[in-house]
């Protein structure tokens, strides 16, 4: 597994709507392995490889290139600002954090006027309890409209990586990965590195029904119940492979797309772990409901601390995430 791929990801800016530094480097990444690709009118990246099977059948595997942060909605005269989050991001887990807004960084404080006051506003914080404090605002163009992420600083220790914006940068490294690795192909992929997943799902809607696969994949991170006191009705966990989703919040995988991805883990000795998540969702639900309905599914990667600065996953379940994906382009599919 090339950890400098992820590296480059993971550090990239791109907040939902402003996906462009991490498409760049993904273009470079994959071009010369590809038949060709393009961009589409959202911002998605679309690459694809044609199969040479008898009865070939067009395969999407999608990963978001955006990440959750924060957008300035208010600055005062001392330069300080207000934010709203854009996508999953809450006053709790940055508070006291670094935000990068392209290259500027801010740090989050809390309103504080009295002990009782900053007592008060810690137990009941929202977005109108905190601010950013840009260090030296006159010196910096940041202001309303201007986005904010949590600033990047990948960490690998051992088996696994701590960063923010493995959701999805880690999908994202899968599929630059299984292009990078493909030799001969059965089937044609096609391959969407997707936008404002975090927002709206709207790149997911737009790439299916542009490609219209015959099945679709969703690549992305899943919760993980190996810490203390973890979620009880969560069983996936770090290092036992990949997630086969079954369910969320939000979707309900195709019962063959599921078997088709359990069978090819079984056959070739994959490890995998089955994934009925109770909360969130991901790109399947704009897939499914595309045109007149597309066969998906999702593979996910088991995550501690998703949308926190510091996301947690194993080396090995992506690894393992790689390799089924590889040997699904291979697989006949026979409906």
């Amino acid at each position: 597994m090339n950890t400098e791929t992820l590296k480059k990801l993971v550090e990239a800016f791109g907040p939902s709507g402003r996906e462009e530094k991490v498409r760049n480097i993904i273009i470079e990444l994959i071009k010369d392995h590809v038949d060709d690709y393009k961009i589409d009118r959202l911002g998605n990246l679309i690459a694809w490889k044609k199969g040479t099977g008898l009865n070939k059948k067009k395969i999407l595997f999608d990963a978001h290139m955006d990440q959750i942060g924060v957008i300035v909605t208010y600055k005062d005269k001392r330069g300080f600002l207000r934010v709203e989050p854009v996508g999953g991001i809450t006053p709790q887990v940055i508070y006291g954090t670094r935000l990068n807004f392209d290259g500027v960084i801010g740090v989050v404080g809390i309103e504080r006027e009295t002990a009782n006051a900053y007592k008060d506003n810690l137990k009941n914080l929202d977005f109108d309890k905190i601010y950013v404090d840009i260090a030296a605002p006159s010196k910096f163009d940041v202001g309303i409209g201007s986005f904010g992420v949590y600033d990047a600083n990948p960490i690998f220790v051992d088996t696994k990586v701590i960063s923010p914006a493995l959701d999805d940068r880690i999908g994202c490294t899968m599929l630059v990965e299984t292009l990078r690795s493909l030799d001969s192909l059965y089937n044609d992929l096609y391959v969407a590195f997707s936008v404002q997943e975090e927002h709206s799902l709207a790149g997911a809607r737009v790439e299916a029904f542009d490609i219209k696969p015959d099945v679709a994949i969703a690549v992305d991170v899943t919760d993980s119940a190996d810490t203390p006191k973890a979620d009880k009705r969560t069983s996936m966990v770090l290092g036992k492979g990949p997630a086969i989703k079954v369910m969320d919040s939000l979707s309900v995988s195709n019962s063959y797309v599921v078997e088709l991805l359990k069978r090819t883990a079984e056959k070739n000795n994959i490890r995998y772990q089955m994934e009925v998540l109770h909360m969130g969702g991901t790109d399947a639900y704009g897939l499914e409901r595309t045109a007149n309905g597309i066969s998906t599914g999702a593979l996910s990667i088991p995550t501690r601390y998703i949308h926190t600065p510091s996301e947690v996953c194993e080396w090995g379940d992506v690894e393992e995430g790689i390799q089924l994906m590889k040997l699904l382009i291979k697989e006949e599919i026979t409906f």
